[in-house]
């Protein structure tokens, strides 16, 4: 009986391995680009190749640009493609936002459609779809046709229902607890 439960579960796990995946991390708690960052640490460790583009992120200098750079670019690259925070206060969204955000768009899709990386990661994708920087059909549609074998990660709050549906992994983050209630600003080497 053992036998034949491992040779399935063998059989499985080559079978799966060839499926490269679509992972959501999404919700209104801490640890959506963490987690997406773990899960490329991991791919690297197992000989993939991992890129990571940053939506919106930019501004400020976060910790794991330098990690990335010590694991070398012919594992891990990490390409930051804002300015920054985008929509701070409800405020309109600026021109110049959306045109980052296309570019980067197109830049990301043709490193998936290249085959070059093993898993590339969407940092903050589900914040410029939720505020209708990019068409969520359109990236539903290229995301799902990409080719098979390689993963794809979209971070980011208010993760579009159609995403989510088209998904094979998602996971909600929910925040319990955070230290910003308390005044505690972000962390060097927590935070970013």
């Amino acid at each position: 009986m053992y036998a034949s439960n491992t040779g399935a579960r063998q059989g499985l796990s080559r079978m799966s391995q060839d499926k490269g995946l679509l992972i959501v991390y999404t919700g209104s708690g801490k640890g959506k680009t963490t987690c997406a960052l773990g899960t490329a640490f991991r791919a690297v460790g197992q000989g993939l190749r991992v890129l990571m583009v940053q939506f919106i992120k930019g501004s400020w200098h976060y910790g794991e640009l330098d990690a990335a750079k010590m694991l070398g670019d012919d594992k891990m690259e990490i390409l930051p493609m804002g300015r920054g925070f985008v929509k701070v206060g409800g405020a309109e969204t600026n021109p110049e936002d959306v045109r980052m955000c296309e570019e980067a768009w197109t830049f990301a899709l043709a490193q998936i459609q290249s085959q070059k990386y093993d898993l590339v990661v969407l940092d903050e994708i589900n914040y410029v779809i939720s505020y209708h920087m990019l068409d969520p059909g359109k990236v539903v549609a290229a995301l799902t046709a990409r080719p098979e074998h390689v993963h794809v990660i979209c971070t980011g709050r208010n993760a579009h229902p159609a995403l989510v549906e088209a998904a094979d992994l998602v996971t909600e983050m929910r925040e319990v607890k955070h230290p910003y209630t308390k005044g505690i600003l972000a962390q060097r080497g927590i935070d970013y």
